[in-house]
């Protein structure tokens, strides 16, 4: 699996199954996609890697890192320390994000007062998908 930015500058490729598929609603997610929430899937460390040149990173608040084309802009992924050992790439940036349907809404405390959701799927508050 591929994914890309915008310009294809920056592309990446995946090769084990994606551990999870959710859709986030926290601020920061929001603030880094410039969207209502954002859908992305968390892929092992050691099952994925950057093709050519790798993106630039920006230290979004203390143990989160998110990755961007520094041509175009394109937000590609994010990593927590709090979900250690998994890189989060946005299905949006990937070749077929079509295969890429969530599972879960995470952080949704945080979820816009407007955004109406009726895909029944299950809320998690906070954005760690990985504790029960």
């Amino acid at each position: 699996m591929r994914g890309r930015c915008l310009c294809g500058a920056i592309a990446f490729e995946v090769d084990g199954p994606a551990q999870a598929c959710v859709a986030c609603h926290c601020e920061s997610c929001r603030r880094q996609c410039s969207a209502p929430m954002t859908t992305y899937i968390g892929v092992l460390d050691g099952q994925w890697r950057w093709l050519g040149k790798p993106p630039k990173v920006f230290n979004s608040s203390p143990g989160v890192e998110r990755t961007f084309c520094d041509r175009c802009g394109s937000p590609l992924s994010f990593r927590s320390k709090n979900m250690s050992g998994v890189m989060h790439f946005f299905a949006a940036a990937m070749a077929e994000p079509e295969k890429f349907a969530p599972t879960l809404h995470v952080a949704f405390e945080e979820k816009l007062p407007w955004l109406e959701l009726a895909d029944g799927l299950p809320t998690r508050f906070g954005p760690d998908y990985t504790k029960g």
